[in-house]
Formats: C-alpha cells, sequence, structure tokens
C-alpha cells in the first residue's frame, strides 16, 4: 500500500454527533470465504440468533513481539466470549513464549515482518468476522465489554462508525490519572484515540477507508485520520493499559515524547524517521 498524507491536525470542537440518516455505510455483511471449523478460541462461531448485534462476528487482533508476560489474562477473556468468532495473534518474530501461548488458548497465529501497521493489516486480511477488533497484547478490558460492545453495534448506522474504548493505567499513582484525563481531552476534542484504547470497527468500513497502512508508527493516528471524527464514537467502557513504559520513560517525558512525535507527524515527516526518534 502506497504511504498516505498526512491530514492536518483536527480542529477543536464538540464530541462526535449523530449521523445523518442514510449516511455511512449499509449493515455489514458476511464475507465471501467459506466459514472454517469451529477453532477452540471463539465461543459464537455458528450462531445464528444475535449475530446482527455482534454475536460470533468479531475478530479479535493482537499484533505481538516477545508479550508471553502480558498476553494470556487477555486471551482467556477473549476466548471466552460469545461474541467473540477468533482471536488472530499477528506475531512479529517474538524470541519467548508468545507464539505457543496463544496457540495453547486456542487463538491463531499468523507470523509477519515486525511492524505494528504490517501485523495489524496482516490480521485484518486475516481475519473472518463482519467486525474487527484491534486491541494491544497489554491492554485488557473491563468485564462490561461485551454488554458495551452488544450496544455499540446494535445500534443505528453502526456500521458506518468505529468505537474506541476509555483509556486507563494500571497504576494508583495520580501521574497516571493526570495521563488518562489529558488522553480523555486528545479524544473528545482533538478526536484522536490511539491504538492503546483498542478499535472496533464494522469489516466494510475498515476495507472502505483503506486498512492499516504498513507504517512502523502513527499507523493508529493514520488509519483515525482517515475515519474523521464523524466516524468516530466512544463505546463507553475502560480499556486498561499497562503502565510499565511510563514507569520506566517517566510520566512527563513520555507523554511529552509522543506529543513531539505527532507534531512531526502532521508536519509531515515520514513515520519511519520518527520512529528513529521514538526509538
Amino acid at each position: 500500500m502506497p504511504q498516505l498524507t498526512p491530514h492536518p491536525p483536527a480542529t477543536a470542537g464538540p464530541v462526535p454527533t449523530p449521523l445523518e440518516p442514510g449516511e455511512g455505510l449499509s449493515s455489514p455483511s458476511p464475507r465471501s470465504t467459506p466459514t472454517l471449523p469451529s477453532p477452540a478460541c471463539g465461543g459464537g462461531l455458528g450462531r445464528g440468533p444475535g449475530e446482527d448485534r455482534g454475536a460470533g462476528q468479531v475478530s479479535v487482533i493482537i499484533p505481538t513481539l516477545n508479550a508471553a508476560d502480558t498476553l494470556e489474562l487477555q486471551l482467556s477473556a477473549l476466548c471466552a466470549s460469545e461474541l467473540v468468532k477468533e482471536v488472530i495473534v499477528v506475531d512479529g518474530g517474538s524470541r519467548d513464549e508468545t507464539g505457543a501461548l496463544a496457540r495453547a488458548a486456542g487463538a491463531r497465529v499468523v507470523e509477519t515482518a515486525r511492524g505494528r501497521g504490517t501485523q495489524l493489516g496482516a490480521g485484518a486480511a486475516a481475519a473472518e468476522g463482519n467486525w474487527l477488533l484491534f486491541l494491544h497484547a497489554d491492554c485488557r478490558l473491563d468485564p462490561s465489554w461485551e454488554a458495551a460492545v452488544h450496544g455499540f453495534v446494535g445500534a443505528p448506522l453502526a456500521s458506518s462508525r468505529a468505537g474506541y474504548f476509555d483509556f486507563t493505567l494500571d497504576d494508583a499513582a495520580p501521574a497516571a490519572r493526570r495521563v488518562e484525563r489529558l488522553v480523555a481531552w486528545r479524544c473528545r476534542v482533538l478526536a484522536l484515540p490511539y491504538g492503546d484504547q483498542g478499535l472496533l470497527i464494522a469489516r466494510n468500513l475498515y476495507d472502505t477507508v483503506g486498512g492499516f497502512a504498513p507504517l512502523p508508527l502513527m499507523e493508529d493516528v493514520d488509519l483515525v485520520r482517515r475515519l474523521r471524527r464523524r466516524r468516530l464514537a466512544r463505546i463507553g467502557c475502560r480499556c486498561t493499559s499497562s503502565a510499565r513504559r511510563y514507569r520506566r520513560d517517566g510520566y512527563w517525558r513520555r507523554p511529552l515524547r509522543n506529543l513531539c512525535c505527532l507534531s512531526l507527524y502532521f508536519a509531515g515527516v515520514p513515520p519511519q524517521r520518527i520512529a528513529q526518534f521514538y526509538g
């Protein structure tokens, strides 16, 4: 896929408003590829009733790189859900037990080149669900996520929207709450949720906007900017991310570095060069 030119920063404004009747896309239709036999992971595969509300129609896609220490708990919760058709772990060359752990949990493992944009794109290409849920390996959804997703996909014109979760950190420090407030502000004012908040999107909308570009960095911002504000909405459930990197890099330094990278991206600096700065 050719590299896309970054959109300019979003103008400050209100939270996304409902689309007008008739706007957007029709409800997702099943893909033409035949249904595979039921895997160990994905309790909803093959269900009929409730499919219009997402039951058994969600493909969960998780990019990984040496994620064995964070992945197991996430997989056990996802594989037990009746919403989930399949869990696809897209590994970028792990040297730990990530692949073996994922297979043992019943997930499909797709191996590809390292790079989150490349991995997410490969996972989406392999997915068979009508809905795609992209999650980072060190994130956990609240127990209420199934009800929230049911409500999201069952809403009118749901397939015209991409949903994101509310960002939280697994740290009781006051600095963590400050970061969470900054992220909430960024989503509300700039309409810029990041990948560590998860992204739920109908297959036909994902294909319409072109999916994830094979970028080494800013792949989430690139896709969100193509979706634009009116196609983004809060799901209304928390996604808890590991605070390990914030504790390691500092609760001031890491957000400032992220802001610097975002500014460089909107200034037109190629993501490959930003990745060198990001480290």
